[in-house]
């Protein structure tokens, strides 16, 4: 009698279990079709499936477009061997590259004697023992858009060929992918929307804590020194621990450049005017950035040497110019593109300290570096006390034409 309760007790605990293990199941199953709706490769992979289904085919394909002239097939379902994998697909060229040229669907009886299509990939068909294929365009899905993101394929082994349903069925597929894949780019712009505002976040808390301090540092032991003049062994070895403190204050700005996220596609006067507020908050000397002209996109290269001459002249203010006011300045210039930052204050004094630790690029570096791009750097100490360093750099077609 005692016991039935216990057994009863036992099998709800039991069918607990299995339904918590159902809806773990199906929350997985969930996530599982969520991750490849939201993942771009996973979203292809799993079209390259459906493809090879939904046209009752032996294999399944999808290539990607590489640039607007064609495409790279990347995902595969079905396939026996490798020599379709990350094959080059130029417009116009084969059933894909003719799909890129039409914009609609392409299909063949059998691809190596099609006399609609070109030949340049028969042995790599042939490897695979494809005969029957059929390719549609997938397009962005947004309303009007005629842009092709994607070409899908199907294909069959031995002799076959594919229907008006087959194509029908291929290109709702298509239109599934499409969709996918701007679900896909969205959640990818969202992904990096949360990097960068946790970067931005840590950066701005690393600028006001620990800045905030080594700026604090810095100028007092620059007072102790000014106060002490009668004891030269005290005011070298606070000016080694200025040099420390200023090699720190450089560490800290590697690193919150780090987390700025700047790229070489971001426009140049854009990343000159953060690095301008940034100084000024860090300082607490005027610093403004002014714009001589339109400034055309520069590669990589040249976008991180320019941004280094500022970083560079804005690091020279700092460690000892004695500034008020700093004006940063770019525009087009020779054919190139000219930087400058300027100052009010003086050359370092008699009694300053040189940094050796090697951290920064250093006017030397950025002359070497510019030098080497067709361009040149110059630091002049001007009459009235005030200093400027420029850099010119040439782009990348008037240094080829020299």
């Amino acid at each position: 009698m005692c016991d039935r309760p216990l057994v009863a007790a036992s099998d709800r605990a039991a069918e607990r279990v299995l339904e918590q293990e159902h809806l773990l199941t199906t929350l997985l199953a969930e996530r599982d079709g969520l991750l490849a709706v939201l993942d771009r490769v996973l979203a292809l992979k799993g079209t390259a499936r459906l493809l090879r289904d939904a046209a009752g085919a032996d294999a399944g394909f999808v290539a990607d477009l590489d640039g607007p002239e064609r495409a790279v097939i990347r995902w595969l379902a079905g396939n026996r061997t490798d020599s379709l994998q990350d094959l080059v697909v130029p417009k116009g060229q084969g059933i894909g590259g003719r799909v890129l040229a039409l914009c609609r669907p392409v299909r063949v009886s059998d691809y190596v004697s099609s006399p609609s299509i070109t030949h340049q990939f028969d042995g790599h068909v042939s490897r695979e023992a494809l005969s029957a294929m059929l390719a549609v365009p997938v397009l962005d899905d947004r309303p009007g858009s005629s842009t092709i993101v994607a070409v899908a394929y199907a294909a069959l082994r031995g002799p076959g060929e594919f229907g008006d349903d087959a194509v029908s069925a291929v290109q709702r597929v298509a239109v599934d992918a499409a969709r996918a894949l701007r679900l896909a780019d969205r959640a990818e712009t969202s992904r990096t929307t949360a990097v960068a505002a946790e970067r931005a976040r840590m950066q701005a808390s690393l600028h006001d804590s620990v800045g905030a301090m080594l700026f604090s540092i810095g100028a007092q032991v620059r007072d102790l020194r000014s106060a002490l003049p009668d004891n030269p062994m005290l005011r070298t070895r606070l000016g080694r621990l200025e040099c420390d403190v200023s090699a720190a204050s450089r560490a800290l700005r590697e690193a919150l450049l780090a987390l700025s996220e700047s790229s070489p596609e971001r426009a140049l006067p854009i990343e000159l005017a953060e690095h301008c507020r940034s100084f000024s908050a860090r300082t607490g000397v005027p610093a403004r950035l002014v714009q001589l002209g339109v400034v055309d996109p520069l590669d990589a290269e040249r976008t991180n040497l320019l941004v280094g001459a500022v970083r560079e002249g804005l690091l020279n203010v700092e460690k000892h110019a004695g500034a008020s006011t700093v004006v940063v300045s770019i525009g087009p210039v020779d054919g190139g593109v000219q930087v400058a930052v300027a100052d009010d204050g003086g050359p370092p004094g008699e009694d300053a300290v040189e940094c050796t630790d090697g951290a920064g690029l250093g006017v030397r570096m950025l002359a070497e570096r510019a030098a080497r791009l067709g361009g040149r750097v110059s630091l002049v100490h001007d009459e009235d006390g005030g200093t400027t360093l420029r850099m010119l750099l040439l782009g990348p077609a008037r240094v080829e034409s020299r």
